[in-house]
This record gives structure tokens, C-alpha cells and sequence, in this order.
């Protein structure tokens, strides 16, 4: 296989593909929801994204011998399937990270501004939960931390669930699970969101399956107030539609589409599949992003960086404009739900964005703030401006 051009099919979301896997053969694009049986049939490479479920009904009849996931989670693949067929595979944790820590805060702010004087609660501490927790303890934000699977005499504290779904705010980062010690299906119950304190914002940018969808409407049809934020919706792409139009925040499960994550996704896919060829080759130099800058003088806060820097309420109107009307498991609601995915416009991360001063953050709270966000700071005065 070494010696001849391989056919590689990806998903056509997938950026780069054709620059990167390119070189070592055909590489063919398709519609990541519909990669079929077909498709692959005369394949040696699969790249796919979340929306593609890999298992034996699309792979046993191939010829295919590598599967790279660009996500971080791995429900949609069968892992058992492939490893008794003898595929190697391989996917990105951690890809995303930053963009869903970014997500998060655009959230917070919208909904909660002063959020960095309330207790958030992160249920799911891997890469995503992670990078959040350590994020917000480097700007003062008291936390609660739940995840079973982390050591209890570790670096991060861990707390009761019960506790954390009485924090102020509650993240949920977990991967989807049904079996175990710790199942994540409908992890927020009916009892579950009983716990949650009035007022509380909830977000959900891990798997919709985490939260009850009949429960959660529900609680948001009571007269307890509560703020829910929802990138990722149980079934979807079938949104339910009363849901929708309840949560105050709604996204189609772009939490984690900055483009540098996107990117980063690939790369480490196409790291492995270099490995698994045997071929030492490196592209990092090609790929760097140029920064972009939020060019004002008005950033007086880490919320007006955060909202300067990706406004989640752009994201959240458009998907009420594209899917209103629609009804739930429709072939126009689906499609949609995939136009806004694959449509999706630029975004850039925190750590490609540059805040240009005149000098006022200087070394003040505020420019440590952004700094640990992972903002670029620049002096208009330094840079002659």
C-alpha cells in the first residue's frame, strides 16, 4: 500500500484535506452526514467528523485501512469494530479546546456578564472542561469540578454532583456514554435539573444525549427561572422545535468551530496517518494563521474582549431564522441544520486575536485578564502606530 496512490475519502468540512492527504493519493469529498457503504467501498483512507458514524455497516465490505476523526469525541465510531478488522485509527482530543472554552464565556457574557463573580460548576473535566477550569481559576472564577474518572488527591479539586448543579453556572463537557460505572445518557434527569438553583445557567457543549430534552422542557416551561444555552441538541440534526424556542441560547454545534481548531483537528489526523505510513514529513511551517485584530480603544473588560472577539448571539439568531417553521426530523430541518454547520462563517480563536492599545492596559489586571484568556496584546504606542 506504501508504494501506490492511495483514494481517501473525507468530509468535505474537513479543511485542508486536499493540501495535506493530497500528496498521497486521491482524495475525494463528500457530505459527512451522507458517507456511505458506496463511498468507501474502494477506499484505503476515511476521514471523517462527528457527523459520521463509523462502523462495520460502512466498513466491512471496504478495503479501508485508516479512519482519522477529526473531534475530540469518539461516540459516532465503533473503536471494538475497528481493531478486531485490524484499521488503524485516530482521532484529535483536545483539537477544540480553546474554541469551546471561547464558546462558553461568549455565552456567559451574554447571559450571565458578571460570571466572573459566580461559581461555575464543570461537569466533564477532560481536554474541554480542562482548559476551562484552568482558564477561569487564572482569572479568580471560583469552580466546582465533577468527573468520577478523575483522581480525588489530584490537581483539581472534585466536588459532589449534587454540588456542582448548585453552582451558578453549570458546563457540561462530558463525552457520551451509555454503559459503565458512569454513564453520561441522560446524565440531567428530571432529579438532576431539580437541583439546579433559580437563576442558574446551564450550557450544554458536549452531546446532547447528556441532558433529558422532555425534562429540560419541563423545567424551562416552570415557573423556576433559568437560563440554558445549547450547542448540541439530543438526536440531532433533528432540533426539537418547542426546545428551541425555550433555551436563550441556541447554536447548531459549532461550539468548537474556530478556525485554528478546525485546523488543528486535521493536523493531528494527518500526523498519525503519517505515522501509520511511516513517513517523517512535517507542515506545521505551511499552516500558520495570520492573527487578526480587534482594532479598538474602547476594551475596558474581559466581557467586551469576549464579545469583540466571537458574539454567540450572531450564531444563535441565524439558526432561529433558518430553522423557524421547520418540522423536527424533516429533510428541510436536516439539511438545514448541516447548511449552517458546513456554511458556517470564519472564526477566529482568542489565540489569533490581537487587542490593540494605546497604552491603557499596560500591565494592569485587565491586560493579565486577557492574557490568560490567550488574547495577543499589543501597544499602539510600541508598535508606532
Amino acid at each position: 500500500m506504501k508504494n501506490r496512490s492511495l483514494t481517501i475519502v473525507a468530509d468535505q468540512n474537513m479543511p485542508l484535506v486536499e493540501e495535506l492527504f493530497g500528496r498521497y493519493g486521491e482524495v475525494r469529498l463528500v457530505a459527512g452526514r451522507s458517507i456511505s457503504a458506496e463511498d468507501v467501498a474502494d477506499a484505503d483512507v476515511l476521514l471523517v467528523r462527528s457527523v459520521t458514524p463509523v462502523s462495520s455497516s460502512l466498513l466491512e465490505s471496504s478495503r479501508v485501512k485508516f479512519v482519522g476523526s477529526a473531534t475530540i469525541g469518539i461516540d459516532h465510531v465503533d473503536t471494538d469494530f475497528l481493531r478486531n478488522s485490524g484499521i488503524r485509527f485516530a482521532f484529535a482530543p483536545g483539537c477544540n479546546a480553546k474554541a469551546v472554552v471561547q464558546y462558553d464565556l461568549s455565552v456567559m457574557s451574554r447571559l450571565m456578564p458578571n460570571w466572573h463573580n459566580q461559581t461555575v460548576g464543570i461537569i466533564g473535566c477532560g481536554n474541554v472542561g480542562g482548559r476551562l477550569y484552568s482558564t477561569l481559576v487564572a482569572l479568580g472564577v471560583k469552580c466546582r469540578v465533577y468527573d468520577p474518572f478523575l483522581p480525588k488527591d489530584g490537581n483539581i479539586p472534585i466536588d459532589d454532583f449534587n454540588e456542582v448543579l448548585r453552582s451558578d453556572i453549570v458546563c457540561l463537557h462530558t463525552p457520551l456514554t451509555y454503559a459503565g460505572l458512569y454513564p453520561t445518557y441522560h446524565l440531567l434527569n428530571r432529579a438532576a435539573l431539580e437541583i439546579l438553583r433559580p437563576g442558574a445557567l446551564l450550557i450544554n457543549a458536549g452531546r446532547g444525549e447528556v441532558i433529558d430534552t422532555e425534562a429540560l422542557l419541563e423545567k424551562l416551561r416552570s415557573s423556576m427561572p433559568l437560563s440554558v444555552a445549547l450547542d448540541v441538541w439530543e438526536s440531532e440534526p433533528d432540533v426539537c422545535p418547542n426546545l428551541l424556542k425555550e433555551v436563550s441560547l441556541a447554536t447548531p454545534h459549532i461550539a468548537g468551530h474556530t478556525r485554528e481548531g478546525k485546523v488543528k483537528g486535521t493536523t493531528m489526523v494527518f500526523d498519525a496517518f503519517l505515522a501509520w505510513l511511516g513517513v517523517e514529513e512535517s507542515c506545521r511551517d505551511d499552516l500558520s494563521l495570520t492573527p487578526v485584530d480587534i482594532d479598538t480603544l474602547s476594551i475596558n473588560s474581559v466581557v467586551e474582549a469576549v464579545l469583540a472577539s466571537y458574539d454567540v448571539l450572531d450564531d444563535d439568531q441565524m439558526m432561529r431564522q433558518r430553522l423557524s417553521g421547520l418540522v423536527k426530523g424533516s429533510l428541510e430541518q436536516r439539511d438545514m441544520f448541516d447548511v449552517l454547520r458546513r456554511e458556517y462563517p470564519v472564526r477566529r480563536g482568542f489565540e489569533s486575536t490581537i487587542i490593540r492599545s494605546s497604552g491603557h492596559l499596560g500591565k494592569t489586571k485587565l491586560d493579565s485578564d486577557l492574557a490568560a484568556l490567550g488574547f495577543l496584546i499589543s501597544d499602539h504606542a510600541k508598535m508606532g502606530l
